[in-house]
């Protein structure tokens, strides 16, 4: 973990929020390079699970929801993690994530922890210029609620048949009493979210198709060794209070083997909620029978920033003197890097310059003309870049440069008019 995030922040991944003040408690800001493979992984998810199919819509919502949303999903009344408190500093903890008769990890002192209560982990503001309980809302803390509460609009105006599906992307908010591990726990994050409606007969049968999605979109569009990702039914005990199901896929992070993604099967408990509480008709008719039920729910939930993480992890690699972020090029932040041979060359910085402005039209293309090639193609190992273009003598005669690959560091020769097709991008 540690020579990710010194990667992360030398790079220009990630940066730690607030630096300048102190920082503030686990709060991480995503630099150039960061922002790029964030987007890159929402847009190729975004692509795969909505634009390449037609039973799928999308949806942005608002992050503040009229409270009776919460009130109606259960949020304001079974959102919440146990929490206990070091008498001695008073550093609260998870009651879940520590033996209450180990030492505290801020001060040392043994077996001075009080008694486990349960912690709301909702943030809550106000609207409107009184801080008064009647004007009390919350920050949203999972994107499902906007696509219930809308599903009754979707329908009547995209006329989708069982079985479809909304999709979102968005930032949540989660007043988290121990987060930690870099940002693989924070107060807020951004998530990847699917609900899937179907007739309750077949919610099997759909489970186990999304079970098989999400791990492929794991192991082949994030490229994670499938080794190190485990599939684990969750005990009624341990589910969300909705959930008929629930399976974690798991991943082997640095510091444990821990959730990366969830899939629940939330039955129609929230669409039969809102629609005890909101007094609406939320039921779905069958066009050919007419029949009007409620349908049932799969829910597939990405966190998008432990799919940044999962994959700086995995991507990372040591050959040697050199450092390799072996991410797909479909994910690099750069695509390429162009380098004229020497700076001090016009002829040389003018074609590279063409080759550069040209291909940046289509990708993301990185220059550098700084110092020794060796030193150039080392960074653009470091970030990732698939590809290094080196613009040399036998460029300007014949048409062509050096390709130099990221993983193999193997050399070719390629024409100038055949690049965007040899970068496959």
């Amino acid at each position: 973990m540690q020579k990710i995030t010194s990667l992360a922040k030398r790079r220009g991944f990630v940066f730690p929020g607030s630096e300048i003040y102190g920082g503030l408690a686990n709060s991480w800001d995503y630099g150039p390079l960061g922002i790029e493979l964030k987007n890159n992984i929402k847009q190729l998810w975004w692509k795969r699970f909505v634009q390449s199919r037609d039973d799928m819509v999308g949806l942005d919502a608002s992050l503040i929801m009229n409270p009776k949303v919460w009130e109606a999903s259960g949020h304001l009344a079974t959102f919440s993690d146990p929490l206990v408190e070091c008498k001695k500093c008073h550093t609260r903890f998870r009651a879940d994530s520590i033996d209450i008769n180990a030492q505290c990890a801020k001060c040392g002192a043994k077996k001075q922890f009080t008694e486990a209560k349960q912690f709301n982990l909702m943030l809550k503001t106000f609207l409107g210029p009184a801080e008064e309980q009647a004007n009390t809302v919350y920050l949203r803390p999972e994107i499902a609620q906007a696509m219930f509460v809308n599903f009754k609009q979707v329908l009547d105006t995209t006329r989708r048949r069982l079985p479809f599906g909304i999709a979102s992307q968005g930032r949540v908010f989660r007043n988290e009493i121990t987060p930690g591990n870099f940002t693989f726990r924070t107060r807020e994050f951004d998530l990847m979210e699917l609900e899937y409606f179907v007739e309750e007969k077949e919610w099997e049968k759909w489970f186990e198709y999304w079970q098989k999605e999400m791990k492929e979109w794991i192991t082949k569009d994030l490229g994670i060794d499938p080794k190190k990702v485990h599939e684990i039914e969750i005990p009624k005990e341990d589910r969300a209070h909705y959930s008929k199901r629930t399976v974690d896929f798991e991943y082997d992070y640095p510091f444990g083997q821990k959730e990366l993604y969830g899939l629940a099967y939330r039955a129609n408990f929230d669409l039969k909620n809102h629609e005890k509480n909101s007094g609406q008709n939320l039921k779905y008719r069958d066009p050919e029978t007419g029949e009007e039920f409620l349908p049932h729910v799969i829910e597939p939930t990405f966190g998008l920033d432990r799919s940044v993480l999962a994959t700086l992890l995995d991507a990372y690699y040591e050959d040697g003197e050199r450092v390799v972020l072996k991410l797909p090029s479909k994910l690099a932040p750069y695509k390429a890097a162009v380098f004229p041979l020497l700076k001090n060359k016009p002829e040389l910085v003018k074609l590279a310059r063409k080759i550069y402005d040209d291909l940046r039209k289509d990708m993301m293309v990185a220059w550098d003309d700084r110092g020794n090639i060796g030193k150039r193609y080392f960074a653009q190992d470091e970030i990732g870049t698939p590809a290094c273009i080196t613009v040399d003598f036998d460029s300007l005669e014949k048409g062509d440069v050096t390709i130099r690959n990221r993983d193999t560091a193997k050399q070719e020769r390629v024409k100038i008019d055949k690049l965007t097709e040899c970068l496959n991008v």
